[in-house]
């Protein structure tokens, strides 16, 4: 876990993500990311010389019309001395047998982060922090890229004028294979999603792309992001980003 306590220290520290005083929902799905994230946060609250407080959110879109058993996750969140909330939405019945969603990932991501967001707002948050890792990054930016034909990605740091809300994403310098070992060995209470498109989305394509252009060339995942740092896009270069004088 230091190591990635390391890279979540230091995403705050060049994207100023956290300040005294905060309250910060965590949304915690149950999934490696966001229990790493949700520990993590607990943890740098003992030296990071900030003070701040967290209240974990569980959204339950209820796939196939089941409520999840996130019981674990409550217990864990009542050992660890976190408020959580549970919430149980319709939103898998809305996006697979209402809408029936040829490419449902977008549209549960969008009812997710509403949900979300107006959770957090209910519990007098400031900022919403999410478990977006260093390979997500990448992957967001290339499917920006060659799904979509634009250049952008998600931003370590937004401001939600409407919700007035800040998110924030502490995570962004860890690699998911950090992350899953400090899952594995803190055996946090991993639950696994039932959703029906689990493992067969475009994201999916695009993590076995990488995979594939890291065989064929190491470092590509890094270059990518360092592309992204030297040209700020979305915010990426950090709040002390200087922009290079071209060569004549």
């Amino acid at each position: 876990m230091q190591k990635v306590l390391g890279y979540m220290r230091r995403a705050i520290q060049e994207y100023d993500l956290i300040q005294d005083g905060d309250k910060i929902a965590v949304g915690v799905s149950g999934g490696k990311d966001s229990l790493v994230l949700l520990q993590g946060l607990s943890l740098l609250r003992r030296f990071i010389g900030m003070e701040y407080s967290l209240y974990a959110i569980t959204l339950d879109p209820q796939f196939n019309g089941e409520s999840g058993d996130y019981s674990a996750v409550e217990e864990y969140c009542r050992e660890q001395e976190i408020p959580f909330e549970l919430i149980r939405t319709d939103i898998g019945s809305i996006v697979f047998d209402i809408r029936k969603e040829p490419n449902p990932c977008s549209l549960c991501a969008r009812m997710r982060r509403g949900a979300l967001h107006d959770t957090a707002v209910a519990a007098g948050c400031n900022k919403i922090a999410l478990g977006h890792h260093y390979n997500d990054t990448v992957e967001t930016f290339l499917m920006n890229l060659f799904i979509e034909g634009r250049i952008g990605c998600f931003s370590p740091k937004s401001y939600l004028s409407r919700k007035q809300l800040t998110l924030i994403r502490p995570l962004v310098f860890a690699p998911e294979k950090e992350i899953r070992r400090a899952a594995e060995r803190h055996q946090l209470p991993v639950y696994k999603s039932k959703c029906p498109a689990d493992g067969h989305t475009s994201r999916e394509r695009m993590k076995q792309f990488i995979i594939e252009k890291e065989r064929e060339s190491h470092g590509f995942t890094d270059r990518v992001f360092g592309a992204m740092r030297r040209a700020n896009i979305d915010g990426w270069g950090g709040v002390n980003w200087i922009p290079k004088e071209k060569e004549e």
